[in-house]
């Protein structure tokens, strides 16, 4: 038997271990805010891991943004060294998963399994993604004990808040440095024939217009900051969104309505704050003296990161100009640049081929629309060969009645563990 034979064999053999530990992850509920169950999950993956012939580690992110005594921001880091030394394949998901939200036909904690697609929140993004590499990695390791080099798996918090709690606060003390980790493949759920190279640039602000407050039947004595935020948002739709659809990129952003600048208005908040759960009340009369705006800017490897900045700058200037009593305060919350792994890396290539020889596709490159942790990775652990690969369909992510499929998963780690064997055991 080739060496393909015997992976496809192994992972075939694990079918019902991979669905029942998709099962049992999903049925862990580390809903993403506030941060519940992060230690229980890792507790989990540590037990599953350490019986399989992996050490494995908890480290709290202590300090991180979110982490708290109440919600503290666990991760969990296993490895099992080879036969040889050699290079380090770490594969990393995060725990974490966004609200259920409402709609769903399934229990979004049940990890129901009907029709080869096993349900729940976080199914898709990214358990499934989770499970399939763990299989995909003891399949391996069992099959070729002589292995060379190192395999991690990691169990990381918060991507789904911006990854700070988890891969970032990893990444700075020094979990993922290229001299101790030298390929990396997080499994998001991009579609099994597809390798995402990398993201599209973020950048997030809040814009406050100011006002002066006033009694509602004389709102003349005061000065809505409600309405020259309207005037931010007509300057927006007049100017800057017809600027940002003609700007096109290179990068094969899927999908293909991606492949422009972009930019989302998270949130709006003017006048008085919402009236707590239960009032009954009716609000005062006042004019409001402050409104708040919470943009997402997504940009393109062609643009640079200052411009994006000033661009906004230019048009709340040019508002403070030529409108009467218009002032504002510009906060920059955070920022990551794009970033694209080069096709011919070492991972790339591997995976490329496991794909190819697994599924008779040539493979598909993509770039994400939105970040992922491979931003922390690239940026703070210098380490760039650094890819995302994993099974689901991305459009599933976050929705009722999310699920991934049990034979993309088995399909998935059948090219997780080819390459394992491509990069660790000298296969070809």
């Amino acid at each position: 038997m080739t060496a393909t034979d015997r992976l496809t064999a192994a992972i075939d053999a694990r079918r019902d271990e991979l669905v029942a530990l998709t099962q049992d992850l999903i049925r862990i509920p580390t809903l993403n805010p506030p941060g519940e169950a992060y230690l229980e999950v890792c507790e989990y993956l540590a037990r599953r891991l350490r019986g399989r012939g992996f050490s494995a580690e908890l480290v709290r992110a202590e300090g991180a943004p979110g982490d708290s005594e109440k919600y503290p921001r666990w991760n969990v880091i296993a490895r099992r060294d080879g036969a040889h030394a050699g290079e380090c394949v770490h594969f990393n998901s995060h725990h974490d998963v966004v609200e259920a939200g409402s709609g769903w036909s399934f229990d979004p904690f049940g990890g129901e399994l009907a029709d080869g697609r096993v349900y729940g929140r976080g199914a898709c993004d990214m358990k499934g993604g989770l499970a399939a590499s763990i299989i995909a990695a003891e399949a391996f390791a069992d099959t070729f004990p002589d292995f060379s080099g190192a395999i991690e798996i990691s169990g990381t918090a918060d991507e789904e808040s911006g990854g700070y709690g988890g891969v970032a606060w990893l990444a700075e003390k020094g979990w993922f440095s290229p001299e101790r980790v030298q390929h990396v493949i997080i499994p998001e759920p991009l579609n099994k024939n597809r390798i995402c190279l990398g993201h599209r640039g973020v950048w997030w602000a809040e814009i406050e217009t100011f006002g002066r407050i006033a009694h509602g039947s004389m709102p003349f004595l005061g000065d809505s900051a409600i309405r020259h935020m309207g005037a931010v948002l007509a300057a927006m739709e007049d100017r800057l969104y017809p600027a940002l659809a003609s700007r096109r990129t290179d990068m094969p952003v899927v999908p293909p309505g991606a492949r422009q600048s972009t930019m989302n208005i998270n949130s709006l908040h003017g006048g008085l704050p919402e009236p707590e759960e239960g009032f009954t009340g009716f609000p005062s009369a006042v004019v409001a003296d402050s409104s708040r705006m919470i943009i997402d800017r997504r940009y393109l490897i062609e643009e640079e990161p200052a411009a994006v900045r000033q661009e906004i700058v230019d048009l709340l200037e040019g508002l403070k100009a030529a409108r009467p009593g218009f002032s504002y305060e510009l906060r920059e919350l955070w920022t990551v640049p794009p970033t694209m792994t080069e096709r011919d890396a070492p991972v790339v290539t591997a995976v490329s081929a496991a794909i190819s020889e697994v599924l008779g596709l040539a493979p598909e490159y993509v770039v994400s629309p939105g970040t992922y942790d491979q931003k922390h990775i690239d940026r703070i652990g210098r380490m760039h060969n650094c890819i995302a690969y994993g099974p689901g369909i991305l459009d599933l992510a976050h929705q009722p009645d999310e699920y991934v499929g049990v034979d993309d998963m088995l399909d998935s780690a059948k090219v997780m563990a080819l390459t394992l064997h491509r990069l660790l055991a000298g296969g070809s």
